[in-house]
């Protein structure tokens, strides 16, 4: 060790040097305090031995300024005092001092005590360096995290939150969320929600959000249905997690044209339909069990149906709401809950608000012990557009293509696939029609509904004259898709485009093996649940003309971007 021994007597000096020299020290004198704290600038020694009473600056004030100038080092420093008094030892260590020696030295004390000093120096420096390491990953850890929390957020979140129809509340317990909050539109404008909680917290919980979001996203914007979306959701997650992960999930699709939610859930609290000056009216019930925990071959899509009205509020949370504690170690529960949103007694209570001052005010404390998700979403006609047109530059769009193609679906692929996504990805690769693919897609599912409800199947459309009767009517598709053992559905699509107008036209044709109906007997919809489709296919499309008894309906869509 380098040592700097400060004393204004000289023959004290001189025997100290001998007795640290003799010892294998590198050993620097000064006459004074001023000259020590100088020497210990210039040198920075690992221990100071300091005689308390000099000239200029005495050992005391010296002790102050080396202790300043050390940072985080360990350099003890020793008094060297002829003082006997306790208060003036006691001084000594008050200053900063770590030990003292009192004269005349005892040579055997004196290495002894250097000694010991020199193995906790020794043990601080190492102790020092193992924390700068950590410093530096911790450094690196935290920077790795912030980057691919942005990464998570722009592939987790990068759907409707910022809806004004929509409130959300996504507040993690550590840096990375467990759970995750999607919201997208599909092409002909119904809104799909999707409330998920992972196993565990943190980032191994959050990993799996990136699978499921992309599903969600790609499957919505092709327009695929909630239980294919569920389906494939489930087939990804049951392959890559490990046993004991899965994923607790509500998934929700907001139909604007039938005013109906159709939901799946599973694992999660049971999420709630308000509405003003009634309170809750239904539950979401969670009747499945996680998605990743049962194979694709045991695994249920049952949906359940339900209808609502303007202005209803869907209230979707994950537990971490429900378990929020007080500081007497209770759950905020689902009782506390259900009473804040039963307070909606008009369209200006701000249920949302008032939730979560409740859960403050209950657990009085900004500590979480698990993820909390929540999200109000209110049912709006003024908040979707049937017109779900993007924004592409004129580099995107280019000069269209004639072309023609034909559609065969037969029963096995009616039972268990919805054709309309497919057919509507090779929509999109018309570059053009980019612009009307929420229009397109619109008319594509009212005629193929219609083809497949009325046709094929052979429903009776006055089912959907009351809310009541709509649900019945789902009821019966599903009874009538597993039974389909004849019959099929054509789709034909030309596009014609006119590149001088810059756009062009689209006939689509859609055929049936029905038995037909009485197509001059159409009108324009009423206020009913029933026969809105093909009123709003006929406010989209240049013409729309039955024949075959009603078996074929061609229409024509114009388009362009001039």
């Amino acid at each position: 060790m380098k040592i700097l021994i400060a004393d204004d007597n000289n023959t004290d000096r001189l025997i100290l040097k001998r007795i640290l020299t003799n010892c294998g020290y590198e050993v620097i004198a000064a006459v004074d305090g001023l000259e020590a704290v100088e020497f210990f600038n210039d040198s920075m020694p690992d221990l100071v031995l300091l005689d308390a009473m000099m000239p200029n600056m005495d050992g005391y004030e010296a002790a102050i300024e080396i202790k300043k100038a050390t940072g985080d080092r360990l350099v003890p420093i020793i008094f060297l005092t002829s003082l006997q008094e306790a208060s003036a030892l006691a001084h000594c260590l008050e200053v900063g001092g770590d030990d003292f020696l009192t004269k005349p030295y005892n040579k055997i004390i004196l290495e002894a005590k250097i000694k010991a000093f020199e193995r906790m120096k020794l043990l601080h420096d190492e102790v020092r360096e193992q924390r700068n390491e950590i410093q530096l990953y911790n450094d690196h850890m935290i920077h790795e995290q912030e980057v691919a929390k942005r990464l998570f957020d722009n592939i987790a979140h990068s759907g409707n939150l910022n809806q004004p129809n929509i409130k959300h509340l996504l507040s993690p317990m550590s840096i990375f969320n467990g759970d995750l909050l999607l919201v997208a539109r599909t092409p002909s404008d119904m809104t799909h929600i999707m409330l998920g909680d992972f196993t565990g917290h943190g980032l191994p919980a959050a990993i799996g959000a990136l699978p499921v979001a992309d599903i969600f996203y790609g499957m919505t914007s092709k327009g695929f249905s909630i239980v294919d979306i569920v389906t494939e959701i489930n087939k990804r997650l049951s392959n890559i997690l490990p046993v004991g992960v899965f994923c607790c999930a509500t998934i929700c699709e907001i139909n604007y044209r039938d005013d109906s939610i159709i939901s799946w859930s599973g694992g999660l609290p049971d999420g709630y339909i308000a509405r003003a000056d009634e309170g809750i009216i239904d539950n979401i019930k969670s009747n499945h069990l996680p998605l990743g925990v049962l194979a694709p071959n045991n695994f249920s899509v049952e949906t359940e149906m339900r209808q609502f009205s303007p202005n209803d509020k869907l209230y979707l949370f994950s537990d971490g709401l429900l378990e929020a504690e007080a500081p007497d170690g209770s759950m905020f529960g689902e009782e506390r809950l259900k009473s804040v949103i039963n307070s909606y007694e008009d369209a200006s209570v701000n249920v949302y608000d008032d939730l979560l001052k409740a859960v403050a005010d209950y657990t009085q404390s900004d500590k979480q012990t698990d993820d909390y998700t929540l999200i109000e979403y209110t049912i709006d006609d003024l908040n979707h557009n049937i017109d779900t047109a993007e924004d592409f530059s004129d580099e995107e769009r280019q000069e269209s293509m004639e072309w023609c193609f034909d559609y065969d679906f037969r029963p096995s692929t009616l039972r268990q696939f919805d054709p309309l996504p497919l057919v509507l990805q090779i929509l999109n690769e018309c570059s053009g029609l980019k612009d009307y693919r929420g229009r397109v897609f619109t008319v594509l599912a009212e005629l193929f509904t219609n083809a497949l409800d009325h046709g094929v199947l052979g429903l009776d459309s006055n089912m959907k004259k009351s809310a009541e009767g709509f649900a019945k009517f789902y009821l019966a598709k599903k009874d009538a898709l597993d039974l389909l053992e004849d019959g099929f559905i054509k789709i034909r699509m030309e596009h014609l485009p006119d590149n001088e107008s810059k756009g062009g036209a689209l006939h689509i044709r859609i055929q049936n093996s029905g038995d037909g109906f009485d197509y001059s007997q159409l009108k324009a919809a009423d206020n009913s649940f029933s026969g809105r489709g093909l009123a709003l296919v006929q406010s989209l499309c240049k013409s729309m003309e039955y024949s075959d008894n009603g078996k074929q309906v061609d229409v024509i869509f114009d388009w362009d971007y001039s």
